[in-house]
């Protein structure tokens, strides 16, 4: 019998076994979320957006046992799995407010007596999930596919199983019909056949580059849509007149927050010659500075990566970079899933820790000459998530948001997703929006309608 096993990876202790589903539990799921959905479709908008209150006060209720689940299955520090839950429950807020109107017919002035867009559901949609954030990009996908009117199943990362099953309790809790959501506790090896069953008519992935190019195949073939949301190697541009007095904490977070297991984290800081020396010096003060320990305590900063081979990945990362020319600045010492905050100098093009995405609190320092140069070398990725950018001449940086072809552009303020604004990536980094609206639309007929007398 296949199991499923979570660890803490702090104490490195097994927290629990978990069967996994057999070929006839998938199929029953796909069954139950098909015939759930012949129902759920038909509740009016404002119905489904009655329940997000549910979601809303259960998060709530229990912030602090969903946030200890959070810490002890992937050791994010546990005043960032509060904020976390936190983000959940404004999600929730954002779309009871405002899918009503999200979802509403489009009137469209043409010669038909009346023409409009209708927004249906589509049937049932599989999200395919990562552990960094295990409730927050769960919610992110959930609470806009539902109230869309959409079914929704979720295979999430196997090291927070207990998360996946936690997030199902929820919705069942929250009233919401038997099979709205189920988590499905498969391999990666059950995912084809998922997919390929006609019951699934979307998918929804959030992970690597590599994982989004085998979903987008599988789901090619089979002719469904996806939405993918995959790495991102995101640049941190600091120009001479960057006020690093009020923003270098910023900046730090954006690198560090989640020890640095972040898609939308600063990556590649690329600073101009000018006021490189001062924002090494502080930049550097800053991390030294972190507070380094058990993520179940509320002053750590700076826990434990999920997993020993993502340490091991990272290791590699950084000592193939070393080899290519790479200085480490500051420290770059590793203990099995612990990976101290690191300082990397003399970074190039060529090297992974400018060309990959790294997992973890590894910042790469990049000297360059002027703005200009700061604006191509920050467009030299393959990646295309986000960029920042740290300048007092918002009306310049402005004139520059083209030049960037990630899908955000942030200005004077790290990289972050909001329920208000759409997120989503371009080039190698996926296509596709969740949030907004923009992303409750992602997963619905945009049906025409023409009427004439």
């Amino acid at each position: 019998m296949a199991t499923i096993e979570t660890k803490n990876p702090y104490t490195n202790k097994s927290i629990k076994q978990y069967k996994m589903f057999s070929k006839s539990e998938v199929h029953t799921s796909l069954e139950t979320a098909d015939r759930a959905f012949q129902e759920w479709k038909l509740v009016s908008i404002k119905d489904r957006t009655k329940l997000l209150d549910n979601v809303a006060e259960i998060l709530y209720q229990n912030i602090d046992t969903y946030s200890q689940l959070i810490t002890d299955e992937m050791g994010k520090p546990i005043s960032e799995s509060k904020a976390e839950i936190e983000k959940c429950i404004l999600l929730c807020d954002f779309y009871r407010k405002n899918a009503e109107d999200l979802l509403s017919d489009e009137l469209i002035d043409t010669e038909a007596h009346e023409s409009f867009i209708s927004y249906d559901p589509l049937g049932v949609i599989l999200a395919i999930m990562p552990w960094n954030y295990p409730f927050w990009q769960v919610m992110r996908f959930a609470i806009p596919t539902l109230t869309s009117g959409n079914t929704a199943l979720l295979k999430h990362a196997s090291n927070v199983t207990g998360c996946s099953l936690i997030i199902q309790d929820i919705f069942e809790k929250a009233n919401y019909p038997k099979g709205c959501f189920q988590t499905l506790l498969v391999s990666h090896d059950q995912i084809e056949t998922i997919i390929e069953n006609d019951v699934v008519k979307a998918i929804s992935l959030t992970g690597s580059e590599t994982a989004g190019r085998k979903i987008a195949e599988i789901a090619g073939k089979n002719l469904k849509k996806t939405v993918l949301e995959l790495g991102g190697n995101n640049a941190c541009i600091v120009l001479e007149d960057a006020n690093l007095d009020k923003y270098l904490d910023t900046m730090v977070k954006a690198r560090m927050q989640n020890t640095g297991q972040s898609c939308i984290a600063a990556k590649r800081f690329i600073v101009v010659e000018s006021i490189y020396e001062q924002f090494l010096n502080e930049f550097t003060a800053k991390v030294e500075a972190l507070t380094i320990g058990d993520p179940s305590k509320k002053d750590t900063t700076i826990g434990v990566l999920a997993r020993k081979d993502l340490a091991d990945t990272l290791e590699e990362q950084v000592n193939k970079s070393i080899k290519k020319g790479a200085h480490v600045h500051f420290g770059n010492l590793k203990d099995q899933t612990y990976y101290q905050p690191t300082i990397l100098t003399n970074v190039t093009p060529g090297m992974p820790v400018f060309d990959e995405e790294t997992f973890g609190p590894v910042a790469s320092i990049i000297k360059v000459k002027n703005k200009d140069e700061a604006y191509k070398m920050a467009s030299n990725s393959k990646l295309g998530l986000g960029s920042m950018i740290f300048t007092k001449d918002i009306e310049d940086a402005k004139q520059h948001i083209s030049l960037i072809e990630d899908g955000s552009f942030f200005i004077n303020e790290l990289v972050k997703s909001d329920p208000r604004l759409p997120f989503g990536g371009t080039k190698a980094s996926g296509y596709g929006r969740e949030l907004s609206r923009e992303g409750i639309l992602e997963f619905v007929n945009k049906k025409t309608i023409y009427i004439n007398k």
